[in-house]
Formats: structure tokens, C-alpha cells, sequence
């Protein structure tokens, strides 16, 4: 793939606790901060429009073009920022039973005015992107309103083995949203005939992604659903432990040795994808892009303050 808009940053300048998989980590050669423009855009937004932002819990500290790297930050925010309401729902309910507190419906963590701010910040996200890529901006509509169609299911229930949560932890920890992302930053087209391969191919790294996402949110998330009452976590480590009867430090390294054998496997197929030339060059871009995105999502998870237990 060629970087044009992304630059490799020096290993010595990060940490991976070697869950890297020998990828190097790329940030976007943005002149004139872009991304960073979105990302305090989305939370003024929110704050004006929404409910105040009492704290930062969000993303500020590839190959996505400059034109799109605004609108893709603000996107990213409002994620960020959703995603915080909807943990302060769960934690705020009185029935201990993680399960059911799952179940209710995700609007109801915000008022009614607030919801409807919301949804109009949503609107106006998909009208800029379909000002600059009406194709792709409908692609990412429709992957985005799959997403929270399937991520309300997939925390229906507890899950007692690595197996049957991980499927749907990937959902939950955003694949679909991540596709509506990438494919409009980087201008991208999946075939139709090679939507269902994509999704498949790319499954193992969004399987690390995921359980990157859970080793290090699980202090905080441990701390939440103690504060909150909860008897039991929606996270890997609680999984692991739960299946293995092990504590907590061996399933941490469960859970690592799980993303070292789940990224190997993902870069493996990203190498023999590349020689398949009756696939299309977006779909091996696409996957090389999910590749990439796991060194950055891990070295921002090792590191951000959203992570931190208060």
C-alpha cells in the first residue's frame, strides 16, 4: 500500500508490550490539524448542543486524506463521547444484574431533548460526508445504523467462555463502525461480491483490536462495575477468569497471549491477500488498513486517559 498521507513513527517513542506483531505504528501527516480541528469541534458540539463534557475521556492525544481527516475526528468524538453516556447508563442502573441492565434501551441515558441533539449531530455528520463522497457517505450510514442494531444485541446477556464472547465483542467493540470509517477516509469500495470475504478476512485483527481494547480498559471497567454493583463485566479478563477459574494477572496474560496468536494470524492473511490478484486493490487496502490500526489502537490504549481508574 502507498502511504501518502501517513508518516512511521520511531519504535523507541511508544510502547506495545510486544502485542504489536512487528507492525509500525503510522500517524497521518495532517499540516494543518485537522484532526485535531474535529475533535474539539464534536466535543464543543456536544457540550453546546448535548450535555456538558465534564471530563476528557476521548480521543485527542491511515492513509486517510486531508480533505476527510475533519469529519472523521469529529465522527470519531462523538463516538467517544456516546460511547461514555451509554457506560454512565449502565452504571447508574440499581438492578446488580448486568444482564438485565443491558437489555434496556441505550436511549434512555439521555433526556429526551439531549437524545434528540444527539441524533441531530449524527444528521449532520452524514450531510458532511455526503457533501464531500455521496457514495461512500451512504455506505457509512448504513454500516454505522447496522452497528448499533447489532451492538444493542450483543450485550444482551452474560458470556461464560472466550468463544462465544468474542464474536460478539467484536461487534461491540465496533467493526462495523470502523469499516463506515475507513472505507470513507480512504476513499475505499469493497465489491459487493467481496463484502462477505472482507468482513471474514479481517475478523482475526479486529479480534486483537478487541481484546486490546478490554486488557487495558479492564482496571477502569473492573472499578465501574464495582461502584455500580454489577456482578459481572463485560470483558474479556472477566471471561477468562470466569472459564479458567484463574485471577486476574493470569488472565491478563491469557488475554495477551490471545492478541499475540490473533495479529500473527491477521498478518498472515494480509501477506497472502496481496498475491491474490483476482481481488480488488480496495479490499487489500482495506485489510492492510485494519493491520495498521491495531499498533495505533494499542499504543493509544497503553497510554490515553480514558483508561485510567479514577
Amino acid at each position: 500500500m502507498e502511504y501518502r498521507y501517513s508518516t512511521e513513527i520511531d519504535s523507541r517513542a511508544y510502547k506495545t508490550h510486544g502485542l504489536d506483531g512487528g507492525i509500525p505504528l503510522r500517524v497521518h501527516a495532517d499540516p494543518e490539524d485537522k484532526e485535531i480541528v474535529g475533535t474539539m469541534r464534536a466535543q464543543c458540539d456536544w457540550n453546546h448542543y448535548v450535555r456538558p463534557v465534564l471530563d476528557y475521556k476521548g480521543g485527542l492525544g491511515e492513509k486517510l486524506s486531508f480533505m476527510r481527516a475533519c469529519i472523521i475526528s469529529y465522527a470519531n468524538e462523538f463516538a467517544f463521547l456516546y460511547d461514555d453516556k451509554m457506560e454512565e447508563l449502565i452504571d447508574s442502573r440499581t438492578d446488580t444484574s448486568a444482564g438485565d441492565a443491558l437489555k434496556k434501551p441505550f436511549n434512555n441515558g439521555l433526556t429526551s431533548m439531549q437524545n434528540l441533539q444527539a441524533k441531530k449531530l449524527q444528521t449532520q455528520v452524514i450531510k458532511e460526508m455526503a457533501s464531500i463522497d455521496p457514495e461512500r457517505a451512504m455506505t457509512t450510514r448504513k454500516a454505522w445504523a447496522k452497528f448499533l442494531q447489532l451492538a444493542a444485541q450483543s450485550r444482551s446477556r452474560p458470556l461464560y467462555t472466550l468463544d462465544e464472547y468474542l464474536p460478539c465483542r467484536i461487534i461491540d467493540a465496533g467493526e462495523l463502525i470502523w469499516f463506515g470509517t475507513l472505507t470513507f477516509g480512504m476513499a475505499l469500495s469493497i465489491p459487493d461480491d467481496e463484502l462477505e470475504l472482507c468482513m471474514e478476512l479481517a475478523r482475526p485483527g479486529y479480534a486483537a483490536i478487541s481484546l486490546t481494547n478490554d486488557l487495558y480498559s479492564w482496571n477502569k471497567e473492573r472499578e465501574d462495575a464495582r461502584r455500580a454493583g454489577h456482578d459481572c463485566v463485560y470483558n474479556a479478563i472477566w471471561v477468562i477468569m470466569k472459564e479458567r477459574s484463574v485471577g486476574e494477572t493470569e488472565a491478563k496474560m491469557v488475554c495477551m497471549k490471545q492478541i499475540k496468536h490473533y495479529i500473527k494470524q491477521y498478518c498472515e492473511i494480509v501477506d497472502k491477500v496481496h498475491s491474490c490478484d483476482w481481488l480488488s486493490d480496495d479490499l487489500k487496502t482495506y485489510l492492510e488498513a485494519v493491520k495498521l490500526s491495531h499498533v495505533g489502537n494499542l499504543a493509544w490504549s497503553i497510554c490515553c486517559p480514558r483508561y485510567r481508574v479514577k
